[in-house]
């Protein structure tokens, strides 16, 4: 049972400094779109633009947090 209640907390430790903290994660994200541009550059094809995305962050954190417990709970019956 301890593991579930870590897990659960280190879940939401993880969103809540990313919330907190937000430059890290803002970079992180530069960083990746960066790199996926210049991945697209390189293709002959390219065609310049870019797609923004939207995360629901709150949902992320929700499911998370269930599937931390499915997760859990089945490695303890299983």
């Amino acid at each position: 049972m301890e593991w579930l209640v870590l897990s659960v907390v280190l879940t939401l430790l993880l969103n809540v400094a990313i919330r907190l903290w937000p430059g890290p994660a803002q970079r992180g994200a530069e960083r990746l779109v960066d790199w996926t541009e210049r991945q697209e550059a390189s293709k002959p094809d390219a065609e310049p633009g870019r797609v923004r995305v939207f995360v629901p962050w709150k949902a992320m954190l929700i499911v998370s947090i269930g599937l931390t417990i499915v997760l859990n709970v089945g490695l303890r019956l299983f």
